[in-house]
């Protein structure tokens, strides 16, 4: 549970709202690869609902047309996530699918609607719902405004402080494949891959197995505002 507790969104809730939040949970486990919901599925009331990821974690995408599919994000534990479909009452705008064996807290739609009935609980999914734009509208600004070097950066600063986490500090030890990370971006590997060497013989970050070690933070900075 201090996974969630650690989130900077849930930490700032009143700690009765919290513990009403986790006591109207259920744990929910899936296994790696296994979908949670589908990208244009209608909200069934008595299934659907929020869940919090208490291990594991979620990668929300969609598919394009062409078959490609494009990852929004991944969802690290203490992080919530699926209640922007409740609210506007239409179907899932995504696919969640369990990047690894996955331990969720699953809060169903009717307790989700009893705890929004609270003005303090509503507020805070209001201030996580802006918290969540702000955070899309800079996706897509980045793609007008920088060009792929500098979209690469801010992307891996993101993911330095855990992507939908929002974390005020960063690690050093980013987990992520460079294809996951490509399909973030919208980039192929291989341009991927050569602006992360561009990185990496600058110094700003070292390439190993599976992962991404922030070796200059500020240089990282530098290179997401070019």
């Amino acid at each position: 549970m201090q996974k969630f507790f650690d989130n900077p969104w849930f930490a700032t809730l009143a700690p009765a709202l919290a513990g009403a939040m986790l006591d109207a949970a259920r744990p929910l486990r899936l296994a790696q690869g296994e979908i949670l919901y589908l990208q244009g599925e209608p909200t069934a009331r008595v299934r659907d609902g929020i869940w919090g990821v208490a291990c594991g974690a979620i990668r929300l995408s969609v598919m394009h047309e062409n078959g490609n599919e494009a990852i929004l994000t991944i969802v690290e534990p203490g992080n919530w996530f699926g209640e922007t479909a409740l609210l506007e009452d239409l179907p899932r705008a995504a696919t969640a699918t369990a990047q690894e064996d996955t331990e969720l807290l699953a809060v169903s739609a009717e307790r989700f609607e009893m705890l929004m009935r609270d003005a303090s609980f509503a507020y805070a999914i209001a201030r996580l719902e802006a918290q969540r734009l702000r955070a899309a509208l800079g996706l897509v600004a980045d793609m007008a405004l920088h060009g792929t070097r500098a979209r690469v950066a801010r992307r891996l600063l993101m993911l330095a402080r855990g992507d939908l986490t929002n974390a005020s500090n960063a690690r050093s030890t980013i987990v992520a494949s460079q294809d996951h990370i490509a399909m973030m971006l919208g980039v192929g590997r291989t341009t991927l891959n050569t602006e992360l060497r561009a990185l990496a013989r600058a110094g700003v970050i070292a390439l190993r197995y599976g992962q991404i070690e922030v070796l200059d933070l500020e240089l990282l900075r530098a290179a997401a505002a070019a």
